[in-house]
């Protein structure tokens, strides 16, 4: 039977601790025995969450024995992982142990030296400061879990359940897993990537600067169309000297931030309006329903249906009825 080590640090998030428990504890083989032994395990007996304190029946030496070790996230209220944590998981990751992470368990994975020069993810509000804390780790903000073989991290909590299943897929095959599935009500796969959850703002309008009567002009004229040389004689300046003040000002093209803009309005009606994709499009600034397709698939990482189906709820037309 494979064991898996859940390891529980103080201020562990007790739901990133549960999904492991939960999802590989129920599943079984086809002839119905425990696929998974899981242990919860900690550096001491006491382990402390922000809400309560848990007892765990293993100590570190658990690593040791476990095929699998996951690491679950843990709040902004807790210490570094001390040098007894970071040891333990480099002697098992030597040992040949799969190691995991959910959400921001990465963090301790960074510490540990496990993710250098791999790719790596973690909950997207988390991600550029993981990519700042551990430049040698190739951090992917937009992906719902990355596999490197021995070494696994998932996004936000809800993909710590994305990224069992995998394993699960991976261990015992599709028809395991989706006996797994059913008994989580979720996917087996799930369409698009963590992006489609990152709020994005709107494009920053520097205040006081001397672009900041063009941009907004450009925010309240988003479905109209927009050209370089109309925003340069706006500002009363040459098409090369507005695109370097731009740059200058904002860090990013004026087509970059046009295109950012429109999607961010094109999100907003997804999620607060029942007009067709076709009209969102329109309503957008985008000059067809498949251009706006292609650069919200690119930006959001799933496509405008999806992303109305998971934030909105309504049912409504692809395309405009006839």
């Amino acid at each position: 039977m494979h064991t898996v080590a859940i390891l529980a640090l103080d201020h562990v998030v007790p739901f990133d601790m549960a999904t492991p428990m939960e999802v590989f504890g129920r599943t079984r083989l086809p002839d119905g025995r425990s696929a998974y032994r899981v242990r919860v395990c900690g550096e001491t007996t006491d382990v402390r969450t922000d809400g309560f304190t848990l007892r765990v029946d293993h100590g570190l030496e658990a690593l040791a024995d476990a095929d699998t070790v996951i690491v679950p996230g843990r709040s902004e209220q807790a210490a570094p992982p001390s040098a007894r944590v970071l040891a333990a998981l480099r002697e098992a990751a030597a040992a040949g142990t799969r190691i995991v992470s959910i959400c921001a368990g990465a963090f301790v994975l960074a510490e540990a030296g496990l993710l250098d020069g791999l790719r790596a993810t973690t909950h997207w509000i988390a991600a550029d400061l993981l990519a700042r804390a551990h430049p040698l780790v190739d951090v992917e903000p937009d992906v719902l879990y990355v596999d490197n073989g021995q070494i696994l991290t998932s996004a936000g909590a809800a993909a710590g359940l994305d990224l069992c299943l995998h394993i699960i897929r991976r261990d015992f095959g599709s028809a395991v897993a989706a006996d797994a599935a059913r008994l989580s009500v979720m996917p087996l796969e799930r369409e698009g990537g963590q992006a489609q959850f990152i709020v994005h703002q709107h494009p920053p309008v520097p205040q006081g600067s001397a672009l900041e009567p063009v941009l907004r002009w450009m925010e309240d004229h988003l479905s109209h169309e927009i050209t370089l040389g109309a925003l340069a004689t706006r500002s009363g300046m040459s098409e090369r000297t507005f695109s370097r003040h731009f740059r200058e000002q904002t860090g990013s093209t004026p087509l970059q931030w046009l295109l950012r803009a429109r999607v961010r309005r094109a999100q907003y009606l997804l999620e607060n309006s029942d007009h067709p994709i076709e009209r969102v499009a329109q309503q957008a600034g985008f000059g067809s329903p498949t251009a706006f397709r292609e650069r919200f698939r690119r930006v959001v990482g799933t496509t405008p249906q999806a992303y109305r189906s998971a934030f909105n709820g309504r049912t409504v037309p692809e395309v405009a009825p006839v």
